[in-house]
């Protein structure tokens, strides 16, 4: 992923409202990211820990996305979890359940989609082993594989959100 500044992560959320989106809390250090490594932006807001937010290019542009950590959804800490975009097994709280209003007006009548996902939302360093979860697993598929099955998962959440809408903001 090329480097995105404020201006365009802030421009780029497609389901919420434009005040939400100045109101987002940033990643800290965005120059210092290792946006080599990154298919997407992903990150859990400091300020409320039960937000979270992605941004991803899409279509000759980008596209974010607000997410929230589903309330109430009980998870055992003896059991472990695989993320739904880039398939790493985690043993207890590594993975959560975060939902996504969908873009326009389902949206705004409150539907929304979920989607198991990293708690951490750093599928993208997983997936190249910059980032080791606590349950070791083996694939045979090269890191490129990885990338691509990621990225394609990521994608079909994406379709979820957007729901026959329009998926880049004009």
């Amino acid at each position: 992923m090329q480097p995105i500044s404020d201006k365009e992560i802030r421009g780029s959320f497609v389901n919420c409202s434009k005040g939400d989106a100045r109101r987002a809390n940033l990643p800290k250090g965005l120059s210092d990211l290792p946006w080599d490594d990154l298919d997407f932006l992903g990150w859990c807001d400091p300020g409320a820990p039960e937000r979270g937010y992605i941004v991803a290019e899409r279509d000759g542009g980008l596209v974010g996305v607000t997410l929230r950590l589903a309330q109430d959804v009980r998870r055992s800490i003896a059991k472990s979890t695989i993320c739904s975009i880039c398939l790493t097994a985690h043993s207890g709280t590594g993975v959560a359940l975060f939902t996504a209003p969908r873009v326009g007006a389902a949206g705004r009548q409150g539907n929304t989609v979920g989607t198991y996902i990293c708690a951490d939302l750093a599928c993208s360093l997983y997936v190249r082993g910059k980032k080791r979860a606590d349950l070791d697993t083996y694939e045979t598929l090269t890191v490129e594989e990885r990338v691509v099955r990621a990225v394609g998962n990521l994608s079909a959440f994406l379709d979820k959100v957007f729901d026959g809408t329009s998926s880049i903001a004009t």
